[in-house]
């Protein structure tokens, strides 16, 4: 049960972690919060980095302190300032301009975000272009909407890359588990790839299988 709860932890953490990138934001990853941590997972997360803040967080939003599509500021991942920092970066009308044209002419595949990151206004973001444009956009619920097709997409090809590049090296325990804590998003993104997707995933979860397997035998050996 420790072990479960250990990856569960884990896995809530990430997306914690990773909520700027995750389509819908925190009224998505809220819902799994609430849903998933048990008291067990609770106990675990306050062994991790940061897990005392995403514990805090699971506790305000099941008392209703806390509106399930939003978090406290205090309890920001990061303490907040990456979100402060970018938030403070006015556009230029010459940028927005460039910005809105980019996003309506956006198309989910690989094609369409090269061209958006090919923007002068996304590249002044570096790094932290998906979480500054979603924060300079925050006002304008259409371009939002449309930028969350951008960021499910681009989290969708990033997972692609790094299943892709997993299976071509020896998994390690320690990788293993952080598969097994990670397979609800290659779950919900591999899928957008059709059958080579399909295909993708079912070998990540062989990976699973097998060193499960082979952890059983040197223990019964």
């Amino acid at each position: 049960m420790k072990a479960k709860a250990s990856l569960i932890a884990q896995k809530l953490l990430n997306l914690y972690r990773q909520e700027h990138v995750i389509f819908g934001g925190w009224a998505a990853v809220n819902e799994v919060f609430v849903n998933e941590a048990t008291p067990e997972v609770i106990t675990e997360l306050r062994e991790l980095p940061t897990g005392k803040l995403l514990a805090k967080h699971i506790e305000n939003l099941r008392s209703g302190k806390t509106p399930m599509n939003s978090i406290e500021r205090d309890l920001l991942p990061y303490g907040g300032m990456m979100a402060e920092t970018i938030a403070t970066i006015p556009l230029t009308t010459e940028e927005w301009a460039e910005l809105e044209q980019g996003i309506h002419n956006f198309t989910p595949d690989e094609n369409g975000l090269n061209e958006i990151q090919q923007l002068n206004v996304i590249k002044k973001f570096g790094d932290q272009w998906l979480v500054a444009i979603r924060a300079a956009i925050s006002a304008k619920p259409e371009l939002l909407e449309k930028w969350s097709v951008i960021a499910k997409t681009y989290r969708a090809y990033y997972l692609w890359k790094v299943a892709s590049d997993m299976i071509n090296q020896p998994l390690t325990e320690r990788a293993r588990a952080q598969l097994q804590a990670d397979m609800p998003e290659y779950e919900t993104y591999l899928p957008m790839f059709g059958e080579a997707g399909v295909e993708l995933l079912e070998k990540l979860r062989s990976f699973i299988t097998t060193m499960k397997s082979d952890k059983e035998e040197n223990i019964s050996d």
